[in-house]
C-alpha cells in the first residue's frame, strides 16, 4: 500500500506543478498520468460495439453515424458525474449510495452489474474465437468442441494474467497501462486504416455522405433511413408497411443496442473504484474528465464509427445477383439468402397464401387456440418441407422487396471482411479485421473479469484485491469461457444486440443515481457545484438521463408488445421491472443517513 501512496504522492505533485506553470504543462501532465479512461475504452470496444456498430451500417447507411456519438458524448457527462463524486469524497460510491440516497438503487447497480459481467463475457470469448477460427489461424484453430475448450481456457488464463498484473502496484501495473493502451492503438489503427483505403478508392463512399451521417434525425426510430427508405417508397403498400415495420423494429433494436453498449452498466461501476485503487483525489478531478473524453470517447467514436462506414460501404441496400434472381435454385446460391429465406416467405403467406395451395395438415398445425394461422410458424413448416410453391413465389418477389429483406439479414464482422477484399485485398482484409475483432474480445474480457472482482469484493465489503476479488473475478471468466455451451451460434454478434436490449433497461438505474448524488448536500457538502457550475452540470445530466430513460422505455415496450416475443419472456420483463419499481420507492426509507465509509485516501495514507 506504501509503494501505491508514494506513486500517487509524486502523481500529485506533478500535477500540481504542471497547473501552476500554465495550461500547456497540464495538458501534458494530463496525457502522462491518464489511465481509468483508457480501461473504460477497453470495455466499451467490445463485442457489443462492434454488432452494434455493424448491424447500424447495414440498417441506415452512413445516416446513424450521429447515435454513437451522442451516446457517448451522454456517457462521458455521467461519468465525470460519478469521478467527481468520487475524488471529492474519497468514498466507494456503492456504500455512499446506500446511506444517502436509496439501498434499492445501490444493490440494483451492483446486482445489474454482476449480470452484465457474466452475460456479456461469453460473446467476448466467442468472438476472439471465431476471429482466430476464420481469420488468423484458420488452419490451426478447428471447430470442435474440444478446440472451443482449450482455446477458452488460454484465453481466460492470459486474461486473468493481465488482470493481475493491474492488481500489482509499480512496474505490473505500468506494463499492464502499455498493454491495454497498446490493443485499443491497435483497435484504432486496423478500422481508420481500412476506412481511410475504403476513400481512397473513391468507389465506396463520399466523404460529404459519412459527414452527413453525425447530424442528428430522430425520425430514424420511427421510420427507414438511408437508400433503405428511398427503395421502400417505391413499394406499393400494403407491401410496404410489411417491410418498414420489420425495418424500423430491427432498426430500433440495433440502436438501443448501440446506446447499451456504449456505456453499460457495468462500465459505471469500474470507473469510481479504478480511480480509487489508483489512490485520485480532489486533485484527479480535471485529470480524469481529460481522461474519459481522450482515453474512452475519442477512440470508441473513432472505431465505431469506421466499423458503420465500412458496413454501410459493403452492405447497405446492395445484394448479389443470384439474390435477385427469379429461379429458385439459382437465388439459393446467394451467401445471403439463408437469412432472408423465411422473412419473404413469411411476406408471401402474408397477402398470397390462398394462391398456394397450402395442404391442409400444414396450415391445421399452425393454427393457434384463436383460430388464427401463424404465419411465421406455417413457413418454417413450409420450408423445412421444400414446398415448391412457396419457393417459386419466393424467387418471383419484386427485387425492391428482395432489397429490403436484405437489409434484415445479420451479417457477421467476418463476411465484412470478405466482402472487402476486392477493395483492400484478400489477406490485408482478413488479418486487419482479424486482429481489430481479437482486440476488441479479448480486452474487454481483461476489463470484465476486473469489475466483477471490484463488484464481488463491495458486495462482502472486504478489502480490494483479496479473496473476493479473485472469487469474483474467476466467476466471471468461467462464465465467459462457457460461451461454446450456451453462447454458440453463426451470428454471435446478433446476440450481444438482443442482450444489449435488455441491459439498457438497467442503465437509468445509474444516471438517476449519479444525478441524485452530485445534487447531495451530505454526500458531497462543500464540494457540491455552485452557480453556474451547477446549472451546467444539472442541463448535461437532465439530458443523459431522459435520453437513457427513453432507451429503456422503447426497449420494454418492444419487449412486451412484440408479437413475437413468448408469453413467458413478457412475464419476466414486467415482472422485474415493476417489481424493481416498487422497492425503488420502498428504498428511500431504507437508507441509513449514516457514514460508515472512511475516505479511502485516508486508510491509504494510515497505512502507510
Amino acid at each position: 500500500m506504501s509503494e501505491t501512496v508514494s506513486k500517487v504522492e509524486t502523481d500529485r505533485e506533478i500535477l500540481q506543478e504542471a497547473q501552476e506553470k500554465g495550461p500547456g504543462a497540464t495538458l501534458g501532465a494530463w496525457v502522462r498520468l491518464s489511465g481509468p479512461g483508457w480501461l473504460q475504452s477497453a470495455i466499451t470496444l467490445g463485442g457489443g460495439s462492434l454488432s452494434g456498430a455493424l448491424f447500424m451500417g447495414i440498417l441506415g447507411g452512413y445516416s446513424l453515424l450521429w447515435l454513437q456519438l451522442v451516446a457517448i458524448i451522454c456517457g462521458v457527462v455521467m461519468l465525470s458525474a460519478i469521478s467527481y463524486v468520487t475524488l471529492s469524497t474519497g468514498k466507494r460510491p456503492f456504500r455512499q449510495i446506500n446511506a444517502h440516497i436509496n439501498p434499492v438503487l445501490g444493490w440494483g447497480w451492483i446486482v445489474a452489474t454482476v449480470a452484465a459481467n457474466m452475460i456479456f463475457l461469453m460473446p467476448q470469448f466467442g468472438l476472439c474465437y471465431a476471429a482466430l477460427n476464420k481469420n488468423l489461424a484458420p488452419g490451426l484453430v478447428g471447430d470442435d468442441t474440444s478446440t472451443k475448450a482449450i482455446v477458452s481456457l488460454l484465453l481466460l488464463i492470459a486474461g486473468g494474467v493481465l488482470v493481475y498484473m493491474n492488481s500489482r502496484p509499480g512496474i505490473a501495473t505500468k506494463i499492464f497501462d502499455m498493454l491495454l493502451k497498446g490493443m485499443i492503438g491497435v483497435i484504432v489503427l486496423c478500422f481508420f486504416g481500412v476506412v481511410i483505403k475504403l476513400g481512397m478508392s473513391g468507389e465506396a463512399f463520399t466523404w460529404s455522405e459519412v459527414f452527413a451521417g453525425f447530424i442528428p434525425d430522430l425520425s430514424a426510430a420511427s421510420e427507414p433511413t438511408g437508400q433503405v427508405a428511398e427503395i421502400a417508397a417505391e413499394v406499393e403498400d400494403p407491401y410496404r408497411t410489411f417491410w418498414t415495420d420489420r425495418i424500423v423494429a430491427d432498426q430500433r433494436a440495433a440502436m438501443i443496442g448501440a446506446a447499451a453498449t456504449a456505456v453499460g452498466i457495468n462500465m459505471t461501476f469500474l470507473l469510481p473504484y479504478s480511480m480509487l485503487a489508483r489512490g485520485w483525489d480532489k486533485t484527479f478531478r480535471g485529470l480524469a474528465r481529460f481522461d474519459l473524453s481522450t482515453g474512452m470517447a475519442i477512440p470508441y467514436i473513432l472505431v465505431t464509427s469506421c466499423v458503420v462506414i465500412a458496413s454501410a460501404a459493403a452492405f447497405h441496400a446492395k445484394v448479389d445477383a443470384d439474390f435477385l434472381s427469379t429461379s429458385p435454385d439459382t437465388m439459393a446460391k446467394s451467401p445471403i439468402y439463408g437469412g432472408a429465406e423465411k422473412t419473404l416467405a413469411v411476406r408471401v403467406l402474408e397477402f398470397d397464401k390462398d394462391s398456394l395451395d397450402v395442404p391442409k395438415e400444414y396450415l391445421d398445425e399452425a393454427t393457434g387456440e384463436d383460430g388464427k394461422v401463424n404465419n411465421a410458424k406455417l413457413a418454417d413448416l413450409l420450408l423445412e418441407a421444400k414446398y415448391e410453391p412457396l419457393k417459386l413465389a419466393v424467387a418471383e418477389l419484386p427485387d425492391n422487396e428482395k432489397r429490403l429483406s436484405a437489409s434484415l439479414v445479420k451479417r457477421s464482422e467476418f463476411l465484412l471482411s470478405e466482402s472487402l477484399a476486392p477493395l483492400l485485398g484478400g489477406g490485408l482484409a482478413r488479418w486487419v479485421f482479424g486482429i481489430g475483432i481479437f482486440g476488441m474480445g479479448f480486452s474487454t474480457i481483461i476489463i470484465l473479469m476486473m469489475i466483477n472482482g471490484y463488484a464481488f469484493t463491495e458486495m462482502l465489503n472486504t478489502k480490494p484485491n483479496g479473496v473476493a476479488h479473485v472469487i469474483g473475478c474467476l466467476v466471471a471468466g468461467l462464465s465467459g469461457a462457457s460461451w461454446f455451451i450456451v453462447w454458440d451460434g453463426p451470428a454471435k454478434t446478433w446476440l450481444a444486440i438482443l442482450v444489449s436490449s435488455f441491459a439498457v433497461m438497467f442503465l437509468p438505474i445509474a444516471y438517476v443515481t449519479f444525478f441524485m448524488m452530485m445534487n447531495s448536500k451530505k454526500i458531497l457538502g462543500e464540494n457540491k457545484p455552485k452557480g453556474l457550475s451547477w446549472i451546467i452540470w444539472n442541463v448535461l445530466m437532465v439530458i443523459s438521463v431522459i435520453g437513457a430513460i427513453a432507451a429503456a422505455v422503447v426497449s420494454i415496450t418492444d419487449k412486451v408488445t412484440n408479437p413475437g416475443t413468448p408469453f413467458a419472456q413478457k412475464a419476466v420483463v414486467l415482472t422485474v421491472v415493476i417489481g424493481y419499481l416498487i422497492l425503488f420507492v420502498g428504498g428511500f426509507f431504507l437508507r441509513t443517513g449514516k457514514d460508515d465509509d472512511e475516505p479511502v485516501q485516508a486508510e491509504a495514507t494510515e497505512t502507510a
